[in-house]
């Protein structure tokens, strides 16, 4: 449990570092406006891909790869970038943001909570729209572990590194930051896969419906069953990815109780009504996202970016079309 927390709060301080797990900076990517989180991403991907393969090969850990199932991936993808829009958070994001005052984030993880409730109750009815499963595919199982697979590997790494840089270049945000961040966010996820710790990506989504079926007592259920060993696994990652959230906010003496954030109340107006509102019905969506594509932010398109898995970069399509979607109609037309 100590060695989740850590990981956890290393994992809250290399985000809080760059500033990714705030409202303006995921809403700028929504709006197009601020790339520090998909800069980050594509430059930890690229480094981490090369890294983790290379680790793998030498048996020091294992693949973790999510199945293709092509409906929860595509339609989860939509709800789980239009959620990240209307919220202006990711799962892992929202832990950080609450240790740093941010009442929204709260709220957010109330709606969270209620979405991977409804997710529980709902998934025996909606199990038909999530197939068809092509299973767990991805770089490796198209080629094999081979020289053809490691050269592959090499230029995927280096054209997601050079990408992230290409994005900085027209990124009106030129704090580098995200360098540092996303070299380490790579270098942390090797040390969790890896078979001496953790044998497991990181993750964040699964730990929602773990604590609402908990709650709402829930558990004689098949689905449960499945999420109880991660859920209880990221529910204390994003424990000590909260305290790094409070503790350096504390320190560096910035903790504030904030609701409404410099670009809601460009877009959305002052109400606190409507941010409360629209933070757990944004959280709701989100979790509900996650769950029907098996993943979120770092445990799908980070994790697995880093092990080539196809699920994840469609994943990634699909919330990024979410995303752009429903930041124009929901920020700039105040929906």
């Amino acid at each position: 449990m100590i060695t989740i927390l850590i990981l956890g709060f290393l994992f809250g301080a290399i985000l809080q570092y760059a500033n990714l797990n705030k409202y303006d900076v995921i809403s700028g990517l929504a709006l197009l406006e601020n790339f520090a989180v998909v800069k980050t991403i594509a430059l930890a991907i690229g480094i981490g891909a090369i890294l983790l393969n290379i680790e793998i090969s030498l048996g020091l850990a294992s693949y973790h790869i999510k199945p293709f199932i092509l409906g929860g991936i595509i339609l989860g993808g939509l709800l789980f970038g239009i959620g990240m829009a209307v919220l202006g958070y990711c799962p892992g994001t929202l832990a950080i943001s609450v240790g740093e005052g941010s009442v929204d984030a709260f709220i957010g993880i109330l709606g969270g909570l209620m979405g991977g409730v409804f997710y529980t109750l709902i998934l025996p009815y909606i199990s038909p729209l999530l197939g068809p499963d092509f299973g767990a595919v991805s770089l490796n199982s198209l080629t094999g572990t081979n020289i053809l697979f490691f050269i592959l590997l090499i230029i995927i790494g280096i054209l997601f590194i050079l990408a992230s840089f290409r994005l900085h270049k027209i990124d009106l945000n030129k704090d580098r930051r995200w360098i540092l961040s996303g070299i380490a966010l790579a270098v942390l996820n090797v040390f969790v896969f890896s078979s001496f710790l953790e044998n497991r990506p990181i993750g964040a989504s699964t730990s929602f419906p773990y604590v609402g079926d908990l709650i709402f007592n829930l558990t004689d259920n098949d689905y449960f069953n499945k999420i109880q060993t991660p859920g209880n696994w990221e529910l204390i990652f994003l424990s000590g990815a909260f305290l790094a959230g409070l503790i350096i906010s504390l320190i560096k003496k910035d903790f504030k109780i904030t609701l409404l954030h410099q670009n809601w109340i460009k877009y959305r107006g002052a109400s606190n009504s409507k941010r409360i509102f629209w933070s757990f019905t944004g959280g709701f969506i989100l979790i509900i996202g996650a769950r029907m594509a098996g993943g979120c932010t770092s445990g799908h398109i980070l994790s697995g970016g880093m092990q080539m898995a196809i699920s994840s970069m469609v994943f990634a399509v699909f919330v990024f079309i979410g995303l752009l979607v429903t930041g124009n109609l929901f920020l700039k037309k105040h929906l």
